[in-house]
């Protein structure tokens, strides 16, 4: 005889299947808006305008964020329980929900795109949201559920703002889903061996005063200082490329080559854009680290002050840097992480049809490779346990490394119990002898209907039945708190950037002007 919990599920799973064609509708829309970090205007305002037409209440542009939002919605008293939605898309990365490479129709392939997807990310947790929604409503479950929007995830850029304003204060606890991006987490909770510290700043260096670089030099009859004719101070762009080569070349010297860390950069377009006969006046560079703890990140940010220091002066400049994220590791949660995985093993892994295993074929055979019958990585329609996965994982890792890769669901973590889960997004198992496929392939099955369902409803019926439980089993819920906080009181880690700190929304990050519902890059 099914429980009264197993009945509650059931109403939730059915309105995921009921509405999976709409679901999937949704995902479309925002998959081709494609909006990168801090410029996802558009995303935004449908998530704020669906989620009002569902009934939630609706903060528009939370903590000072234009493009955040904070939804929350409530059947009466009960617990707070957390999810989220992502939607920033990756400048450079255009492709179309085709089986072969081409870019959206009327945008340059440097346009942004989904790679992850977080359009995948936003509409499955949507889902679960909903649907959970549904079920109390029929059958009486009592709680709030609370729902962020979360911008710029590529730059660890919201998180940890509406962490230091207190967005996750009330919450009992969090679900954190990511369409999966490695194995062996695919189909699986994370256990021990969350992510990592993230590190992010943008350095500014501005030459101000050009005309004191060498006054000999100046043709005392020119009404011009930086005449064709006099020697130019070096100006901002000198100071740029001191920075980036000094910082490149000095990989070496700022950690050991062990501890799965890296260190990626991007120079941001503003101020002078033409060649003139002028010191360039201003230039910017942003630079992101990823390290398994903070003393790691830390070393390194001290690198590239020094580094900013010296080249400035080189380049006779004023520098300046500026936060963009600045993260903590993540605290595990085993309670939660049982939990998920229960309803994961409940709702099973992703299944690809006939229409998806069509498209997959179509793509091998615009590759040039031979069509096979099962063409999705076996990994993807299977699961494997929390347990096994941090077996797998710890095989590549030393022994002494407790954190591995980056994302900024790490800052949620150290505000209330948190489960990370991957679900399987559409990959093709590879062919022998050809290497990996091209980037562009799982982009675009990302956003192909068929192919990319399976994730949805997956994901949506796992939060759901994670969610149900929390709010119909207070003593699970316990168990998360007692764990998190005793884990909090064996290590506590405070926030490493200041209450006030202020998102960078204003800086000079990929945008695009539009006519109409036309879009230019």
């Amino acid at each position: 005889m099914a429980s009264l919990t197993d009945e509650v599920k059931q109403t939730a799973r059915k309105w995921i299947d009921d509405h999976l064609e709409q679901l999937v509708q949704w995902h479309t829309h925002i998959w081709e808006l494609a909006e990168p970090a801090w410029r996802e205007y558009k995303s935004q305002r449908w998530y704020v305008e669906t989620l009002r037409g569902e009934g939630f209440d609706v903060e528009d542009g939370s903590a000072g964020m234009p493009t955040a939002f904070c939804a929350i919605w409530s059947n009466g008293d009960g617990p707070t329980l957390l999810t989220y939605a992502e939607y920033d898309a990756v400048p450079g990365n255009n492709q179309a929900a085709s089986t072969a490479e081409e870019p959206r129709q009327g945008l340059s392939r440097f346009a942004p795109g989904h790679t992850d997807p977080h359009s995948a990310l936003g509409i499955s947790t949507l889902a679960g949201l909903l649907a959970t929604k549904h079920a109390m409503e029929q059958h009486g479950v009592t709680g709030t559920l609370k729902y962020t929007g979360e911008p710029a995830e590529k730059m660890h850029g919201s998180k940890v703002v509406h962490g230091l304003r207190g967005y996750y204060d009330d919450a009992d606890a969090i679900v954190s889903f990511h369409p999966f991006y490695m194995l062996p987490l695919c189909n699986t909770a994370r256990w021990d061996t969350h992510c990592g510290a993230y590190f992010s700043k943008v350095y500014t260096f501005t030459c101000d005063r050009p005309e004191t670089w060498q006054m000999s030099s100046t043709d005392p009859n020119s009404p011009i200082p930086a005449s064709h004719s006099a020697a130019r101070a070096p100006g901002a762009n000198v100071a740029l490329m001191q920075m980036y080569t000094a910082s490149r070349t000095m990989l070496d010297s700022m950690l050991p080559a062990t501890g799965g860390w890296s260190f990626s950069d991007a120079i941001l377009t503003d101020g002078q854009a033409t060649a003139d006969n002028l010191p360039q006046r201003v230039a910017r560079i942003q630079f992101s680290w990823r390290t398994p703890d903070i003393e790691m990140a830390e070393h390194i940010c001290a690198v590239l002050d020094r580094n900013a220091e010296a080249a400035a002066m080189m380049a006779h400049c004023e520098s300046d840097d500026r936060w963009v994220a600045r993260s903590r590791p993540g605290r595990a949660n085993h309670v939660l992480a049982d939990a998920l995985y229960a309803n994961l093993e409940q709702v099973g892994a992703p299944v690809y049809g006939p229409e998806a295993v069509d498209v997959a074929r179509g793509i091998q055979e615009s590759l040039g490779h031979e069509s096979s019958d099962r063409p999705f990585l076996r990994q993807t329609e299977q699961l494997i346990s929390p347990q096994q996965a941090e077996r797998k994982l710890r095989e590549h890792m030393p022994a002494w490394q407790r954190n591995w890769t980056s994302d900024d669901y790490v800052e949620m973590s150290h505000y209330a119990p948190l489960v990370r889960f991957y679900v399987a997004r559409p990959a093709l198992e590879p062919v022998a002898g050809a290497g990996p496929y091209p980037a562009w392939v799982m982009n675009a099955l990302g956003g192909i209907p068929a192919t990319i369902a399976p994730t949805i409803v997956t994901t949506g019926k796992t939060i759901a039945g994670t969610f149900l439980d929390l709010f119909t089993s207070p003593e699970l819920l316990t168990a998360a708190k007692q764990e998190f906080d005793s884990r909090v009181a064996a290590e506590p880690i405070p926030a490493l950037l200041p209450a006030d700190f202020e998102a960078p929304i204003d800086l000079p990050w990929p945008d695009y002007s539009q006519t109409g519902e036309s879009r230019y890059w």
